[in-house]
């Protein structure tokens, strides 16, 4: 990303964050105004979560790992509580606002103002922490999610082959080495003929996977047709060239705008993210362009990171099309927000002989927590008939 680009972005990002934390600052300072014996605590812990991710940012280069954990954990769980905190005093705000208008509380709040925004004020605290509790365990028990796709082509002597796809696995300082090893598990658990990484393997910056060595982890993905994978947005967030290097060197084939042929059977073909040339100034090349000189005869599966302009697919004959991205929100309502930008933005769909599937993703980026969805690991058991 230009120089001039991020600072912008970053400004937009301090000052949206800075006014939001100032109304639910303001909001819960309002709301323990008859209790002067919690003002104290409250500004510290306040000003203290609101800092952690900041310091986990900034920190990066110089405090030990154990303290920079700490404080992105901290400071990516207050992430995920401020979007519930302002989602419910927004909504508790619109009910008062509501009764200024048209007048309608009962006298026991009239008369008790200050117990019931206390009140109301611990409920919402209450109710955060239980979201945030169950969307950690979620977060941290992914589902295997099974799918069986005909392809009505000949692919040499396979009749079948079955795949595991994983995206966004975001290996960094929240998906660490012991998260890691239980998803590498899992994938190996289930026996597949090929592995396919469909992109943000790596949350930004490599160096915290280095740092904790999940290189291991990831040479442990034997499989007999082998491993490939293509880059996400964030691979390019903390370098491109260093992040695919580190991958390759541990056992995984970066398909970057090209394709293979897999013993003569089958190609996969996988595109460079779109955001390429937002973060790296590189355009990546047209689909018709990367396929030029496979054999359209044989099953062909695209590996694409973020599923935009499914009809390239259609018409370049890819049969099967895997992606991720979107997380499916990650966090409840912004799978609302994703099904409204993308054609799909979940799950499996077939338009004419072209099979797509979305993953949720198996890991979290910023807050680990998922309310609304599930991780997943995709197992796809892939039958090739060319009389089907």
């Amino acid at each position: 990303m230009k120089v001039s680009a991020f600072i912008i972005f970053i400004s937009i990002v301090l000052v949206v964050y800075s006014l939001v934390s100032y109304y639910l600052f303001i909001r819960g300072y309002q709301a323990i105004s008859g209790f002067q014996f919690l003002k104290i605590p409250y500004i510290i812990l306040f000003f203290f979560f609101t800092s952690t991710y900041i310091i986990a940012r900034l920190g990066e280069s110089f405090l030990p790992t154990s303290v920079i954990t700490f404080f992105h954990f901290s400071g990516s769980f207050w992430l995920g509580a401020i979007v519930y905190f302002l989602l419910l005093i927004i909504f508790f705000d619109l009910i008062r606002l509501a009764n200024h208008f048209f007048p309608f509380y009962p006298k026991f709040i009239l008369q008790n103002y200050a117990i019931t925004r206390f009140y109301l004020f611990l409920f919402v605290i209450a109710v955060t922490a239980l979201l945030l509790g169950f969307g950690y365990h979620n977060a941290r028990n992914p589902v295997v999610k099974n799918l069986s796709v005909n392809i009505n082509k000949s692919a040499g002597k396979k009749a079948s082959l079955k795949i595991v796809c994983a995206s966004d696995i975001h290996l960094g300082w929240i998906i660490g080495r012991n998260k890691f090893s239980q998803i590498v598990d899992a994938i190996l658990s289930q026996n597949p003929d090929i592995i396919l990484l469909a992109g943000d393997i790596v949350d930004e910056d490599i160096q915290p996977v280095i740092n904790q060595n999940l290189g291991e982890d990831l040479l442990r993905l034997k499989v007999p047709l082998g491993i490939y994978a293509v880059t996400g947005n964030h691979e390019y967030i903390g370098g491109i060239e260093k992040t695919t290097k580190y991958l390759t060197e541990h056992g995984i084939t970066i398909l970057r705008d090209t394709f293979i042929t897999i013993e003569n059977s089958f190609h996969i073909a996988g595109r460079i993210d779109k955001d390429a040339m937002r973060f790296a100034g590189r355009k990546r090349k047209e689909l018709s362009d990367i396929l030029n000189g496979a054999d359209k005869n044989l099953p062909l599966i695209l590996m694409d990171h973020q599923p935009f302009k499914l009809n390239e697919a259609v018409e370049n004959g890819v049969d099967l099309q895997l992606s991720g991205h979107t997380h499916s929100g990650q966090l409840w309502p912004g799978n609302l927000i994703t099904n409204k930008i993308f054609e799909l933005s979940h799950g499996y769909m077939k338009k004419q002989n072209t099979h797509f599937y979305v993953s949720s993703g198996v890991g979290t980026w910023g807050p680990p927590v998922r309310i609304g969805n599930k991780p997943e690991i995709v197992v796809i058991d892939v039958r090739f008939d060319g009389d089907y």
